[in-house]
């Protein structure tokens, strides 16, 4: 009877509980599809473990088991002991009247799943821990607590009532209660129900700080705070004494630069912006596909200060990775963002979403330097993650820029200083199917000057903006700085230990090793759409048109490519077929479409090539070894497989360094002898160790594959052309003349990248040829090293392009 009471109140009260959940709560789940992300088996019994007692909470969990098709909580699980509650609350929630039994319970209904699982094999148990929260605003410092935190289920219900809208709700990893009872001994279930209870309250107290983040400072008591550093302190002496001016005067120049750089976050900011960008990401995009962000999910719950670097290709970047992070249960970092963003209203905003400004040059300026390192520190110290955009700069021409390594070398010395929490550094690659600066890049690379940001460009962008498409961001894997320095400098905590100082020598090199690690990474986690592979096949081709039927058929084969030999697991390619690829890219309006008799035709106007050179140049490094083995295979009608690996190994340091391509030397073999197959498994050659051969009915196929390389190999040709003339030539000269070389070449022969004669592109060519050895005159070596290169290059490029390139020099 008392049995019968109790589940009939139950009944009641959830049905009362119900209604103003669903009127007022609108919860999103973290990941967004947890069935997809944590492989849940909706078939199987799921036993959801919350982390406190509340109707609440699982009213809420119940409303997203509906929308997932998920077991309803309130069903309960039959086993051999009977009936068994379908969910569990790990602890009492806060209150005076909550039951003080509550863990004891939770301990009890796990005795009896485990005991269940002993009796009968072929029960399987999910257990699923979910936690609901319902706001994710940190404590700030000095503020005291609300007394309603007493009344338990009261603050709960007016949480609800008003904040509702912003309630979060977070799925982890199930974890098999057969497994772990299979697993245990008879007499040990007991102590294993209490280990259960006590690893899930810490799964989740960790959890909620890697949701809502570190106690918020008050900024002016940071600062003041900072102004008292050892460091600072000694840096304004010395800013007093070599500028000969007051203690007083070079203490407010430090102020006034802390007050430049420092953060102001807040979380109103923070959910305003949030709503806004959701609006956004609503209306003017198609929407944002987010790939493996569960792993940095696992770092910031087990407790690794997180350092993301994406790569930057528009002032989006800002918003978007923090946007995500966000909706992804993350604390948005601390971002590094260059000074010329500090203008009003864009500055103040900035600033109150975590932004901290950085003058693009402060070599020499000692008390600058002391300052944003402190502060830098700081943060870190305080727990904040951070993300800075190691290129320096947004991107102009759709690849990746030779990275800068002053944040780097900062975050090193603050691991140096002993900081306890491990350091992790995490590549983020960010795509689009339209950056928002496209058209501003092409002119700047043309020679225009760089417009200064202010509100009236911006409110204009704004208002321009239509059929944005997708946007992408993938998370690299995550690179462990203690595991690097352990890897690369060994003895690094005692070399910090015998020299006292936190820049010792191996300091810029190793930087700069890790600086090339993270490129390679974001390269290895590109996201490949429909806009990039569009493009890239329309400007391989000669007029930069092609039927709509070559179209479709050149991406289906690309797809087929990167799927069949993947460039890297955490690619991402899109699951579409080529034709819904193309209908996607087509609705965005970048293609000229006319229709003859014969169907559709899909080419760019010369203006729109120049701007689609960004979107291929995303992908380029997936599909520069294909594109130049193809280009071997069309020039020597008839190879072997050693002869084609010794070219492709020969030309690869020069692409490794330009692409940052992340293959060592077996690693590249088993590439290529991948590729090779997938091009015989779809007709492009007949493939043999002994002979390799074009199968002519694919011969405007495997063309149109190889042009996606001419660029740079031609690139190449002009700069080993004056290197075998004129060995003795300097850096500064054999970049200047490759440059005007490849200017003109453009002009002569239509070339429309405008990345084709980019002084930074060259720049990194001619690094590279001075790091193996091309640049060395002295030695004979080097000449037969030119020559061998150019043998090799000059039959790969058109006899009209080489008859150009020796004209001009």
């Amino acid at each position: 009877m008392l049995q019968w009471i109790t589940s009939w109140w139950n009944k009641l009260s959830f049905a009362f509980i119900r209604l103003p959940v669903e009127f007022f709560v609108q919860s999103k789940s973290i990941p967004t599809d947890p069935i997809k992300e944590l492989n849940i088996n909706r078939l199987a019994p799921i036993l959801y473990v919350l982390p406190y007692n509340s109707k609440i909470d699982l009213m809420v969990v119940q409303t997203l088991s509906k929308k997932y098709q998920l077991p309803d909580p309130l069903d309960g699980i039959k086993t051999d002991n009977g009936l068994l509650p379908a969910y569990l609350y790990i602890d009492k929630g806060p209150g005076i009247f909550v039951s003080k039994q509550q863990k004891n319970k939770s301990i009890e209904i796990l005795h009896q799943y485990i005991t269940a699982h002993k009796q009968d094999s072929q029960l399987d148990v999910q257990m699923l821990p979910v936690s609901v929260m319902f706001s994710r605003a940190p404590d700030k410092e000095g503020k005291k607590k609300l007394s309603l935190q007493v009344l338990g289920g009261t603050r709960k219900f007016f949480k609800m009532l008003f904040t509702g809208r912003d309630c979060y709700t977070r799925f982890s990893h199930t974890v098999s209660l057969k497994n772990i009872a299979l697993s245990t001994e008879t007499e040990q279930v007991s102590e294993l129900a209490h280990k259960l209870s006590r690893v899930a309250r810490i799964h989740f107290a960790k959890q909620r700080t890697a949701s809502v983040g570190p106690t918020l400072p008050i900024r002016q008591q940071m600062l003041k705070k900072l102004l008292n550093n050892q460091e600072i302190s000694e840096a304004i002496k010395e800013e007093a004494k070599s500028k000969n001016i007051s203690l007083e005067k070079a203490k407010k120049n430090a102020l006034f630069m802390l007050n430049e750089i420092a953060a102001n976050f807040t979380y109103r900011a923070l959910k305003i912006t949030d709503y806004i960008l959701t609006w956004a990401w609503n209306r003017l995009y198609q929407g944002l596909k987010v790939t493996n962000a569960d792993p940095i999910r696992e770092l910031a719950q087990n407790g690794h200060e997180i350092v993301y670097a994406p790569c930057h290709r528009s002032h989006m970047d800002y918003l978007l990775l923090s946007y995500v992070l966000y909706r992804q249960g993350l604390v948005p970092p601390h971002i590094a963002a260059g000074i010329n963003l500090n203008f009003w209203p864009a500055g103040p905003i900035f600033r109150r979403l975590g932004a901290f400004f950085i003058r693009r040059s402060f070599r020499g300026n000692k008390l600058y330097t002391a300052v944003f390192r402190e502060y830098l520190a700081e943060l870190f110290i305080r727990g904040y993650s951070v993300e800075y955009f190691i290129e320096g700069g947004r991107s102009r021409t759709g690849r990746l820029l030779d990275p800068k390594t002053g944040m780097l070398m900062m975050t090193i010395q603050t691991l140096l200083r002993g900081d306890p929490r491990p350091i992790t550094i995490v590549p983020v690659y960010i795509g689009y199917e339209h950056v928002l600066e496209v058209a501003t890049y092409a002119n700047e690379l043309r020679g225009a000057a760089k417009k200064k940001e202010n509100l009236w460009q911006t409110v204009k962008a704004f208002f321009k903006l239509k059929k944005l498409g997708l946007g992408y961001v993938n998370f690299g894997q995550p690179i462990l700085l203690n595991q690097f320095l352990n890897q690369h400098v060994p003895d690094w905590r005692n070399a910090i230990e015998k020299t006292g100082t936190v820049r010792p020598q191996w300091l810029t090199p190793t930087s700069n090793l890790l600086a090339k690690n993270i490129m390679e990474s974001i390269n290895s986690s590109a996201a490949v759409n429909a806009m990039n592979l569009c493009s890239t096949f329309l400007l391989a081709s000669q007029q930069n048109a092609l039927t709509k039927k070559q179209l479709i058929e050149h991406i289906h084969y690309a797809v087929i490519l990167l799927k069949t030999v993947p460039y890297s697991d955490l690619v991402t390619i899109p699951e579409q077929n080529a034709e819904q690829l193309f209908e996607h890219a087509k609705q965005m309006g970048k293609f000229i479409i006319t229709t003859d008799e014969a169907g559709e035709i899909v080419s760019l106007t010369q203006e729109q090539a120049v701007l689609m050179t960004y979107y291929r140049n995303n992908i380029q490094h997936l599909l520069i070894i294909p594109a130049i083995i193809a280009r071997i295979i069309l020039k020597h009608n008839r190879i072997s497989l050693d002869e084609l690996t010794k070219q492709i190994e020969l030309i690869y340091p020069l692409i490794k360094a330009e692409l940052f391509i992340n293959y060592n030397e077996q690693e590249l073999l088993n590439y290529i002898e991948k590729l090779l197959q997938c091009f015989a498994d779809i007709n492009f050659i007949s493939y043999s160790s002994e002979r390799i051969t074009i199968n002519y009915l694919k011969l405007t196929s495997l063309q149109l594959l190889a042009s996606i390389s001419k660029d740079t190999l031609q690139r190449y040709v002009i700069t080993f052309s004056l290197l075998q003339k004129d060995p003795s030539i300097s850096r500064a000269n054999l970049e200047k003349e490759s440059r005007l070389i490849a200017e003109r070449l453009s002009v002569l022969h239509g070339i429309n990248a405008p990345e084709f004669f980019d002084k930074g592109v060259f720049s990194t060519l001619v690094s590279t040829l001075r790091d193996l050895g091309y640049l060395d005159d002295t030695k004979i070596e080097s000449f037969e090293k030119i020559k061998l290169m150019n043998d090799t290059l000059k039959p790969l490029i058109t006899n009209q392009v080489m008859q150009t390139i020796e004209e001009i020099y």
